[in-house]
């Protein structure tokens, strides 16, 4: 690009955005699903006859389901091709979401865990990361957080509309809805537009990752990988109370539940507007000492969950969690890809996410279970904030072993 061929290598073109574009479609129509359950957590439980925490264990089966089969679908993904698994879990969720809605809580869980998690969001959020960051070298962190922020355009858009259906036709008939809607918009797309990725940049080169083999910041890479995994657990921990709980905690304290879906809204809207931010200063710190002061953020929030009941304050806390927690995922992922050969990715990453998503599982879960034990959410957001902490020490750890390669260079 400068004449001194810095940029001659890179594999980023036209057609790398057209297929971020295409994932972040993707994700933000299947993060959807498990969300028609947390709108609906209060009217199931009551339909039921059933605690809270009932309907939240199906969520967390979601996210437990889509963590296991991340790890399988990726390695499937790298030898029949991202597009087949894809079109495979855009079915599986609609399939999925059908029989949630015509049955009780046993086909809620088992569809939740092994149609919706497993064999649906399983072949979508780790396999695309991995098969998007294939697609860009120079700007990786910026385009991995425009895909993962599908999460989040999924709960800015989605939650008021489910409100809105399940109040004017029930949650069932809302479930069955968008069950048509997941399969009508997820599988044509990734038949026409998730392609074969170019090669990964050759060794030596500009862009060329680390080494297969070579120790990750002084130490084994499988030590380092299980520390960015346990960090994962940590944070998602934290993560996954508020957006689990969020319209039943509402109204709770007596702010109705339209207005608790909005909140939803704004959390997840403002995470996605700032995962665009933190994805331009990952390009620039990294990913590490990105998760590390997003997670900073997130805890921040947390805390101030604690402390406010006050409708205008829950919004504005609302908003800073999401500007937190929008860093971290990509963070996670432009660190793995940082750290560890471009060969691994396959295997490294869905590896690293999925205590992730036992984390989003297990938040939500416990939230629930701490709830119908204390009968308010202050003692589980406590908890939240204690998981934040246990985050930060593992990160800050590996931060102080590390220097950034851009910095390095520049130092040079």
């Amino acid at each position: 690009m400068d004449g001194s061929g810095a940029y001659a290598r890179s594999v980023e073109t036209r057609t790398s955005w057209v297929v971020a574009t295409v994932a972040l479609i993707v994700l933000s129509v299947s993060y959807g699903a498990p969300l028609t359950t947390v709108v609906a957590l209060k009217p199931i439980a009551e339909e039921f006859g059933a605690t809270r925490s009932a309907p939240a264990l199906a969520v967390a089966l979601t996210f437990i389901g889509a963590g296991c089969g991340g790890i399988a679908m990726g390695w499937l993904a790298e030898r029949i091709g991202v597009r087949a698994v894809v079109v495979f879990g855009g079915a599986m969720i609609g399939i999925g979401l059908t029989i949630a809605s015509l049955g009780g809580l046993t086909q809620l869980y088992i569809s939740s865990f092994l149609l919706v998690g497993l064999l649906g969001a399983g072949g979508m959020f780790a396999p695309l990361m991995t098969y998007v960051s294939r697609w860009f070298d120079v700007r990786r962190g910026t385009a991995i957080a425009l895909i993962s922020a599908g999460q989040y355009v999924a709960g800015a858009l989605w939650p008021p509309l489910f409100q809105f259906g399940v109040y004017a036709i029930g949650w069932r008939h809302t479930m069955l809805v968008y069950a048509v809607f997941v399969v009508v918009m997820i599988m044509p797309l990734a038949a026409l537009f998730l392609r074969q990725p170019p090669q990964d940049a050759a060794p030596g080169g500009v862009h060329a990752g680390p080494r297969v083999g070579a120790k990750v910041l002084g130490l084994p890479p499988n030590l380092v990988l299980a520390a960015l995994a346990f960090a994962t657990f940590c944070c998602c921990m934290t993560m996954s109370m508020p957006m689990a709980h969020m319209v039943a905690f509402c109204s709770d304290i007596g702010i109705a539940p339209a207005q608790g879906a909005a909140m939803l809204s704004v959390l997840l809207g403002s995470a996605f507007f700032a995962r665009q931010f933190w994805g331009w200063l990952a390009d620039r710190i990294g990913g590490l000492r990105t998760i590390l002061w997003a997670s900073a953020a997130q805890a921040t929030a947390m805390a101030g969950f604690l402390v406010t009941q006050d409708e205008i304050g829950l919004f504005t806390i609302s908003a800073v969690f999401g500007f937190g927690f929008g860093g971290l995922i990509p963070g996670y992922v432009l660190a793995v890809r940082d750290l560890f050969p471009a060969s691994e990715a396959s295997w490294r990453i869905p590896t690293m996410l999925f205590p992730g998503s036992l984390g989003m599982a297990g938040g939500g879960w416990l939230a629930g279970v701490m709830y119908d034990r204390f009968a308010f959410y202050a003692p589980a957001f406590a908890v939240g904030v204690v998981f934040n902490l246990l985050n930060l020490a593992v990160i800050g750890a590996l931060v102080m072993r590390h220097r950034p390669p851009r910095l390095s260079s520049a130092l040079a």
